[in-house]
Protein backbone atom coordinates (compact mmCIF):
# COMPACT_ATOMS: atom_id res chain seq x y z
CA UNK A 1 0.00 0.00 0.00
CA UNK A 2 2.82 2.43 0.88
CA UNK A 3 4.47 1.90 -2.50
CA UNK A 4 1.17 2.55 -4.29
CA UNK A 5 0.47 5.67 -2.22
CA UNK A 6 4.04 6.88 -2.79
CA UNK A 7 3.55 6.60 -6.55
CA UNK A 8 0.32 8.58 -6.28
CA UNK A 9 1.36 11.34 -3.86
CA UNK A 10 5.17 11.66 -3.90
CA UNK A 11 6.82 13.24 -6.90
CA UNK A 12 10.11 11.54 -7.80
CA UNK A 13 9.34 8.90 -5.13
CA UNK A 14 12.38 6.76 -6.06
CA UNK A 15 14.86 9.52 -5.16
CA UNK A 16 15.18 8.60 -1.46
CA UNK A 17 18.36 10.70 -1.10
CA UNK A 18 16.40 13.91 -1.68
CA UNK A 19 15.48 15.60 1.66
CA UNK A 20 12.06 16.60 0.25
CA UNK A 21 11.26 13.06 -0.91
CA UNK A 22 12.50 11.70 2.41
CA UNK A 23 10.23 14.02 4.38
CA UNK A 24 7.33 13.18 2.07
CA UNK A 25 7.74 9.49 2.91
CA UNK A 26 7.78 10.32 6.61
CA UNK A 27 4.62 12.42 6.29
CA UNK A 28 2.84 9.72 4.27
CA UNK A 29 3.65 7.02 6.82
CA UNK A 30 2.56 9.34 9.63
CA UNK A 31 -0.83 10.05 8.03
CA UNK A 32 -1.45 6.36 7.32
CA UNK A 33 -0.45 5.51 10.91
CA UNK A 34 -2.97 8.02 12.30
CA UNK A 35 -5.82 6.63 10.18
CA UNK A 36 -5.12 2.95 10.95
CA UNK A 37 -4.61 3.52 14.69
CA UNK A 38 -7.83 5.52 15.04
CA UNK A 39 -9.70 2.67 13.32
CA UNK A 40 -8.03 0.13 15.63
CA UNK A 41 -8.94 2.19 18.69
CA UNK A 42 -12.60 2.24 17.63
CA UNK A 43 -12.95 -1.48 17.01
CA UNK A 44 -10.88 -2.50 20.06
CA UNK A 45 -12.87 -0.18 22.30
CA UNK A 46 -16.01 -1.90 21.04
CA UNK A 47 -14.42 -5.33 21.68
CA UNK A 48 -13.40 -4.29 25.20
CA UNK A 49 -16.89 -2.99 25.91
CA UNK A 50 -18.36 -6.32 24.76
CA UNK A 51 -15.97 -8.49 26.79
CA UNK A 52 -15.38 -6.24 29.79
CA UNK A 53 -11.67 -7.19 29.64
CA UNK A 54 -9.27 -4.60 31.11
CA UNK A 55 -6.49 -5.89 28.87
CA UNK A 56 -8.56 -5.26 25.71
CA UNK A 57 -9.57 -1.76 26.85
CA UNK A 58 -5.95 -0.94 27.70
CA UNK A 59 -4.88 -2.20 24.30
CA UNK A 60 -7.51 0.05 22.67
CA UNK A 61 -6.22 3.18 24.42
CA UNK A 62 -2.69 2.10 23.54
CA UNK A 63 -3.74 2.42 19.88
CA UNK A 64 -5.17 5.87 20.57
CA UNK A 65 -1.79 6.98 21.91
CA UNK A 66 -0.21 5.39 18.81
CA UNK A 67 -2.33 7.69 16.70
CA UNK A 68 -0.98 10.57 18.76
CA UNK A 69 2.55 9.24 18.25
CA UNK A 70 2.00 9.14 14.48
CA UNK A 71 0.71 12.72 14.64
CA UNK A 72 3.87 13.80 16.50
CA UNK A 73 6.03 12.00 13.91
CA UNK A 74 4.11 13.76 11.11
CA UNK A 75 4.56 17.17 12.75
CA UNK A 76 8.25 16.40 13.28
CA UNK A 77 8.82 15.66 9.59
CA UNK A 78 6.88 18.77 8.54
CA UNK A 79 8.86 21.02 10.91
CA UNK A 80 12.15 19.43 9.85
CA UNK A 81 11.42 20.58 6.28
CA UNK A 82 11.80 24.24 7.26
CA UNK A 83 14.72 26.06 5.73
CA UNK A 84 17.54 27.42 7.94
CA UNK A 85 16.89 30.87 9.38
CA UNK A 86 18.78 33.44 11.45
CA UNK A 87 17.81 31.73 14.71
CA UNK A 88 18.54 28.22 13.41
CA UNK A 89 21.33 28.56 10.83
CA UNK A 90 21.89 24.79 10.74
CA UNK A 91 18.26 24.04 9.90
CA UNK A 92 15.56 22.20 11.84
CA UNK A 93 16.47 18.60 11.00
CA UNK A 94 17.00 17.51 14.60
CA UNK A 95 13.30 18.08 15.31
CA UNK A 96 12.80 14.63 13.79
CA UNK A 97 14.93 13.11 16.54
CA UNK A 98 13.01 15.06 19.17
CA UNK A 99 9.68 13.83 17.80
CA UNK A 100 10.98 10.25 17.98
CA UNK A 101 11.98 10.83 21.61
CA UNK A 102 8.49 12.17 22.43
CA UNK A 103 6.96 9.06 20.85
CA UNK A 104 9.22 6.90 23.03
CA UNK A 105 8.14 8.78 26.17
CA UNK A 106 4.48 8.21 25.24
CA UNK A 107 5.16 4.48 24.82
CA UNK A 108 6.76 4.33 28.28
CA UNK A 109 3.84 6.25 29.83
CA UNK A 110 1.30 3.88 28.25
CA UNK A 111 3.23 0.87 29.57
CA UNK A 112 3.30 2.35 33.07
CA UNK A 113 -0.43 3.17 33.09
CA UNK A 114 -1.32 -0.28 31.75
CA UNK A 115 0.76 -1.91 34.49
CA UNK A 116 -0.95 0.26 37.11
CA UNK A 117 -4.46 -0.69 35.84
CA UNK A 118 -3.50 -4.37 35.79
CA UNK A 119 -2.35 -4.28 39.42
CA UNK A 120 -5.67 -2.70 40.37
CA UNK A 121 -7.50 -5.54 38.58
CA UNK A 122 -5.45 -8.13 40.50
CA UNK A 123 -6.59 -6.52 43.74
CA UNK A 124 -10.24 -6.32 42.54
CA UNK A 125 -10.60 -9.03 39.87
CA UNK A 126 -13.44 -9.13 37.32
CA UNK A 127 -13.86 -12.06 34.94
CA UNK A 128 -13.93 -11.02 31.23
CA UNK A 129 -16.83 -12.09 29.00
CA UNK A 130 -15.86 -14.21 25.97
CA UNK A 131 -17.05 -12.83 22.62
CA UNK A 132 -16.48 -14.12 19.07
CA UNK A 133 -16.63 -10.53 17.82
CA UNK A 134 -13.88 -9.49 20.23
CA UNK A 135 -11.81 -12.50 19.15
CA UNK A 136 -12.07 -11.60 15.43
CA UNK A 137 -11.32 -7.94 16.15
CA UNK A 138 -8.14 -8.81 18.06
CA UNK A 139 -6.91 -11.14 15.30
CA UNK A 140 -7.47 -8.41 12.69
CA UNK A 141 -5.71 -5.94 14.97
CA UNK A 142 -2.59 -8.12 15.19
CA UNK A 143 -2.43 -8.35 11.38
CA UNK A 144 -2.89 -4.60 10.90
CA UNK A 145 -0.27 -3.75 13.51
CA UNK A 146 2.16 -6.22 11.92
CA UNK A 147 1.66 -4.43 8.61
CA UNK A 148 2.28 -1.02 10.24
CA UNK A 149 5.48 -2.34 11.87
CA UNK A 150 6.76 -3.80 8.59
CA UNK A 151 6.26 -0.66 6.50
CA UNK A 152 7.69 1.60 9.22
CA UNK A 153 10.79 -0.61 9.60
CA UNK A 154 11.27 -0.77 5.83
CA UNK A 155 10.79 2.93 5.10
CA UNK A 156 12.65 3.90 8.28
CA UNK A 157 15.65 1.89 7.10
CA UNK A 158 15.47 3.33 3.57
CA UNK A 159 15.43 6.95 4.73
CA UNK A 160 17.51 6.38 7.92
CA UNK A 161 14.82 7.75 10.24
CA UNK A 162 15.10 7.04 13.98
CA UNK A 163 11.60 8.49 14.49
CA UNK A 164 10.07 5.95 12.11
CA UNK A 165 12.07 3.11 13.64
CA UNK A 166 10.70 4.17 17.05
CA UNK A 167 7.17 3.99 15.61
CA UNK A 168 7.97 0.55 14.15
CA UNK A 169 9.19 -0.70 17.56
CA UNK A 170 5.95 0.61 19.06
CA UNK A 171 3.86 -1.26 16.48
CA UNK A 172 5.85 -4.45 17.04
CA UNK A 173 5.29 -4.25 20.79
CA UNK A 174 1.58 -3.75 20.06
CA UNK A 175 1.54 -6.98 18.05
CA UNK A 176 2.99 -8.83 21.02
CA UNK A 177 0.66 -7.06 23.45
CA UNK A 178 -2.48 -7.79 21.44
CA UNK A 179 -1.41 -11.41 20.91
CA UNK A 180 -1.04 -11.74 24.69
CA UNK A 181 -4.50 -10.23 25.19
CA UNK A 182 -5.91 -12.67 22.62
CA UNK A 183 -4.29 -15.63 24.40
CA UNK A 184 -5.64 -14.34 27.70
CA UNK A 185 -9.24 -14.31 26.42
CA UNK A 186 -8.93 -17.84 25.04
CA UNK A 187 -7.38 -19.22 28.24
CA UNK A 188 -9.95 -17.46 30.43
CA UNK A 189 -12.81 -18.91 28.37
CA UNK A 190 -11.66 -22.48 27.73
CA UNK A 191 -9.67 -23.11 30.94
CA UNK A 192 -11.94 -21.00 33.13
CA UNK A 193 -8.91 -19.23 34.63
CA UNK A 194 -9.03 -15.45 35.04
CA UNK A 195 -5.56 -14.22 34.01
CA UNK A 196 -6.75 -10.96 32.44
CA UNK A 197 -4.92 -8.69 34.90
CA UNK A 198 -1.73 -10.78 34.86
CA UNK A 199 -1.78 -10.68 31.07
CA UNK A 200 -2.07 -6.89 31.32
CA UNK A 201 1.12 -6.78 33.41
CA UNK A 202 3.01 -8.88 30.84
CA UNK A 203 1.79 -6.56 28.06
CA UNK A 204 2.89 -3.49 30.04
CA UNK A 205 6.40 -4.93 30.46
CA UNK A 206 6.70 -5.50 26.68
CA UNK A 207 5.55 -1.92 26.04
CA UNK A 208 8.00 -0.48 28.58
CA UNK A 209 10.94 -2.40 27.08
CA UNK A 210 10.00 -1.22 23.59
CA UNK A 211 9.74 2.39 24.78
CA UNK A 212 13.12 2.34 26.51
CA UNK A 213 14.78 0.76 23.45
CA UNK A 214 13.34 3.31 21.02
CA UNK A 215 14.19 6.19 23.43
CA UNK A 216 17.84 5.15 23.38
CA UNK A 217 17.81 4.95 19.59
CA UNK A 218 16.43 8.49 19.26
CA UNK A 219 18.60 9.98 22.01
CA UNK A 220 21.88 8.72 20.53
CA UNK A 221 21.93 11.08 17.50
CA UNK A 222 20.94 14.00 19.74
CA UNK A 223 23.85 13.30 22.08
CA UNK A 224 26.22 12.61 19.17
CA UNK A 225 27.33 9.24 17.87
CA UNK A 226 30.25 8.26 15.61
CA UNK A 227 29.41 8.02 11.90
CA UNK A 228 29.03 4.74 10.04
CA UNK A 229 32.26 3.24 8.70
CA UNK A 230 30.85 3.36 5.15
CA UNK A 231 30.54 7.16 5.39
CA UNK A 232 34.09 7.48 6.75
CA UNK A 233 35.38 5.33 3.88
CA UNK A 234 33.43 7.41 1.35
CA UNK A 235 34.86 10.67 2.70
CA UNK A 236 38.39 9.23 2.72
CA UNK A 237 37.98 8.02 -0.86
CA UNK A 238 36.92 11.47 -2.07
CA UNK A 239 39.80 13.22 -0.27
CA UNK A 240 42.52 10.74 -1.30
CA UNK A 241 41.34 10.88 -4.92
CA UNK A 242 43.13 14.23 -5.15
CA UNK A 243 46.85 13.87 -5.79
CA UNK A 244 48.88 15.69 -3.17
CA UNK A 245 47.05 14.57 -0.03
CA UNK A 246 49.46 12.52 2.10
CA UNK A 247 47.04 11.72 4.93
CA UNK A 248 43.95 12.87 6.81
CA UNK A 249 43.13 13.08 10.51
CA UNK A 250 40.88 14.88 13.01
CA UNK A 251 37.82 14.00 10.93
CA UNK A 252 34.70 15.36 12.65
CA UNK A 253 31.18 14.92 11.33
CA UNK A 254 28.43 17.14 12.74
CA UNK A 255 24.91 15.81 12.28
CA UNK A 256 22.19 18.48 12.33
CA UNK A 257 19.50 16.09 11.14
CA UNK A 258 19.00 14.08 7.95
CA UNK A 259 20.38 15.90 4.91
CA UNK A 260 22.18 18.49 7.07
CA UNK A 261 25.74 17.37 7.69
CA UNK A 262 28.93 19.33 8.28
CA UNK A 263 32.41 17.84 7.92
CA UNK A 264 35.75 19.14 9.13
CA UNK A 265 39.11 17.42 8.73
CA UNK A 266 42.84 18.00 8.53
CA UNK A 267 44.58 17.11 5.27
CA UNK A 268 48.33 16.48 5.34
CA UNK A 269 50.13 18.03 2.36
CA UNK A 270 53.84 18.29 1.44
CA UNK A 271 55.48 21.24 3.20
CA UNK A 272 57.42 22.16 0.06
CA UNK A 273 54.38 22.22 -2.25
CA UNK A 274 53.18 25.43 -3.91
CA UNK A 275 50.84 27.16 -1.44
CA UNK A 276 48.47 28.57 -4.06
CA UNK A 277 48.15 25.22 -5.86
CA UNK A 278 47.62 23.35 -2.59
CA UNK A 279 44.93 25.80 -1.50
CA UNK A 280 43.20 25.36 -4.85
CA UNK A 281 43.28 21.57 -4.38
CA UNK A 282 41.73 21.90 -0.91
CA UNK A 283 38.95 24.07 -2.36
CA UNK A 284 38.25 21.40 -4.99
CA UNK A 285 38.06 18.68 -2.32
CA UNK A 286 35.53 20.73 -0.35
CA UNK A 287 33.44 21.20 -3.49
CA UNK A 288 33.60 17.46 -4.26
CA UNK A 289 32.42 16.58 -0.75
CA UNK A 290 29.56 19.07 -1.04
CA UNK A 291 28.52 17.78 -4.46
CA UNK A 292 28.78 14.05 -3.72
CA UNK A 293 27.62 13.94 -0.08
CA UNK A 294 25.41 17.03 0.13
CA UNK A 295 27.37 18.41 3.08
CA UNK A 296 29.33 21.52 4.05
CA UNK A 297 33.03 20.76 4.41
CA UNK A 298 35.91 22.68 6.00
CA UNK A 299 39.46 21.37 5.51
CA UNK A 300 42.56 22.50 7.39
CA UNK A 301 45.93 22.08 5.66
CA UNK A 302 48.71 20.43 7.68
CA UNK A 303 52.15 20.76 6.01
CA UNK A 304 54.41 17.78 6.68
CA UNK A 305 57.97 16.94 5.74
CA UNK A 306 57.97 14.32 3.01
CA UNK A 307 61.63 14.53 1.95
CA UNK A 308 63.38 14.31 5.36
CA UNK A 309 64.42 10.66 5.53
CA UNK A 310 65.60 10.85 9.14
CA UNK A 311 62.27 12.31 10.38
CA UNK A 312 60.30 9.70 8.45
CA UNK A 313 62.48 6.90 9.82
CA UNK A 314 62.01 8.05 13.46
CA UNK A 315 58.26 8.38 12.89
CA UNK A 316 58.01 4.81 11.55
CA UNK A 317 59.93 3.45 14.57
CA UNK A 318 57.66 5.27 17.04
CA UNK A 319 54.51 4.09 15.23
CA UNK A 320 55.76 0.49 15.42
CA UNK A 321 56.66 0.77 19.12
CA UNK A 322 53.28 2.32 20.03
CA UNK A 323 51.73 -1.06 19.28
CA UNK A 324 53.43 -2.36 22.44
CA UNK A 325 51.30 0.07 24.49
CA UNK A 326 48.03 -0.37 22.55
CA UNK A 327 47.58 -1.47 18.95
CA UNK A 328 44.87 1.18 18.42
CA UNK A 329 47.15 4.17 19.11
CA UNK A 330 47.92 6.36 16.11
CA UNK A 331 49.73 9.64 15.62
CA UNK A 332 49.76 12.62 13.28
CA UNK A 333 51.36 16.08 12.88
CA UNK A 334 54.78 14.52 13.48
CA UNK A 335 57.83 16.80 13.48
CA UNK A 336 61.25 17.08 15.08
CA UNK A 337 62.95 20.21 16.41
CA UNK A 338 66.69 19.84 16.92
CA UNK A 339 68.51 21.78 19.65
CA UNK A 340 72.11 21.96 20.88
CA UNK A 341 71.61 19.40 23.68
CA UNK A 342 68.46 17.45 22.74
CA UNK A 343 65.78 17.02 20.10
CA UNK A 344 62.08 17.55 20.73
CA UNK A 345 59.83 15.00 19.04
CA UNK A 346 56.38 16.54 18.67
CA UNK A 347 53.17 14.84 17.57
CA UNK A 348 49.47 14.38 18.33
CA UNK A 349 48.64 10.99 19.81
CA UNK A 350 45.14 9.68 19.03
CA UNK A 351 43.83 7.69 22.01
CA UNK A 352 40.70 5.47 22.11
CA UNK A 353 38.03 6.58 24.60
CA UNK A 354 38.10 3.22 26.38
CA UNK A 355 41.88 3.11 26.96
CA UNK A 356 42.43 2.24 30.63
CA UNK A 357 45.68 4.16 31.08
CA UNK A 358 45.68 7.70 32.49
CA UNK A 359 47.18 10.53 30.43
CA UNK A 360 50.10 10.76 32.86
CA UNK A 361 50.84 7.05 32.52
CA UNK A 362 50.46 7.21 28.74
CA UNK A 363 52.87 10.14 28.42
CA UNK A 364 55.42 8.22 30.52
CA UNK A 365 55.06 5.15 28.26
CA UNK A 366 55.53 7.25 25.13
CA UNK A 367 58.56 9.03 26.61
CA UNK A 368 60.13 5.63 27.32
CA UNK A 369 59.49 4.56 23.72
CA UNK A 370 61.07 7.74 22.33
CA UNK A 371 64.10 7.35 24.64
CA UNK A 372 64.73 3.81 23.34
CA UNK A 373 65.37 5.32 19.91
CA UNK A 374 67.74 8.01 21.17
CA UNK A 375 68.53 9.08 24.74
CA UNK A 376 68.53 12.73 23.66
CA UNK A 377 64.98 12.62 22.28
CA UNK A 378 62.21 14.19 24.34
CA UNK A 379 58.57 13.63 23.47
CA UNK A 380 56.16 16.57 23.37
CA UNK A 381 52.77 15.06 22.74
CA UNK A 382 49.21 16.31 22.56
CA UNK A 383 46.61 13.73 23.62
CA UNK A 384 43.82 13.62 21.03
CA UNK A 385 40.55 11.68 20.76
CA UNK A 386 39.03 10.20 17.65
CA UNK A 387 35.49 11.33 16.74
CA UNK A 388 34.98 8.57 14.17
Amino acid sequence: MIRLLAKLFIRDYKNIDSPKVRNAYGSLCGILGIILNVILFGIKFFAGWLSGAISVMADAFNNLTDAGSSLITLIGFRMAEQEPDKNHPFGHGRIEYISGLIVSMIIILVGFELGKSSVEKIISPEAPVFSIAALVILICSVLIKAYIAVYNFRIGKQISSSAMRATAHDSLSDCIATSAVLACLLISHFANINIDAYCGIVVSVFILISGIRSAKETMDPLLGTPPEQTLIDEISGIVYAHEGVEGIHDLIIHDYGPGRMMISLHAEVPADANLIETHDMIDNIEKDLRRKLGCDAVIHMDPIATDDEHTLEVKEKIVALLGCVDARLTLHDFRMVKGPTHTNVLFDLVVPFDLQKSEKELRANVQTIVKTIDENYYSVINIDKSYV
